[in-house]
């Protein structure tokens, strides 16, 4: 582990002690669930939102997968965690804000390509995962995808507010790796249909409706 590492390590320590709820990790994310969050992620793709990047583990694996940083916009909580990704991160737009604000902002003159998340939204209440979630989603192009990861079993976010919000998950693979192990879910909106509505929305209704002309 080199100098920036053991620092960085101490940093995230420090804030996790003081603020538990709000880092809910002991330590930085490591490099194979960097490479797991951004491995599908092409070169060029631009502009990418970045909630909680905290150290910047996963913005520098964005920068290595060719991302240009005047198309990062890093979107972090922690006061300490801001100046040092300021200094890092020199040409991307840092934003000291809470990401369930991020609605009410205007961050690109172009929708967002991709976006990458470090919250911890098991420990958040479901409204703030709603409100976070429509945030960044009306900052993405139509199309766009949302990786999101968590240390839990399964997908962070539940199918209710994934139902409310016409959304989609699924999984993109896991990491022993990494101090916990943790897995990446890629979130997207589900495909619309011709007369509103969408897909999983549509074959429910069907389900429903053949149920209710089954004979007895």
């Amino acid at each position: 582990m080199n100098a920036t590492a053991v620092a960085d390590f101490f940093q995230f320590f420090r804030s996790y002690l003081s603020n538990p709820w709000q880092v809910s990790a002991i330590a930085p994310s490591g490099q194979s669930l960097a490479r797991l969050m951004t491995q599908e992620i092409m070169p060029g793709t631009g502009p990418v939102i970045e909630l909680g990047p905290g150290t910047g583990i996963f913005t520098k694996a964005l920068l290595r997968r060719g991302v240009a940083e005047r198309d990062l916009l890093l979107i972090e909580y922690g006061s300490d965690f801001v100046r040092l990704l300021q200094e890092r991160f020199p040409r991307a737009r840092v934003l000291w804000m809470d990401a369930r604000q991020l609605a009410q902002y205007e961050p690109f003159v172009a929708p967002a390509s991709a976006a990458v998340s470090g919250l911890p939204l098991l420990s958040m209440s479901p409204r703030k995962v709603i409100a976070i979630l429509t945030g960044v989603f009306r900052h993405m192009q139509e199309g766009s995808t949302l990786y999101q990861f968590t240390y839990g079993p399964r997908c962070p976010v539940p199918r209710p507010i994934l139902d409310r919000l016409g959304l989609k998950a699924s999984l993109v693979g896991r990491t022993a790796l990494n101090l916990p192990p943790a897995s990446v879910y890629r979130i997207r909106r589900r495909p619309r249909l011709r007369g509103g509505g969408d897909v999983d929305e549509q074959a429910r209704d069907v389900t429903s409706w053949r149920s209710l002309r089954a004979p007895k």
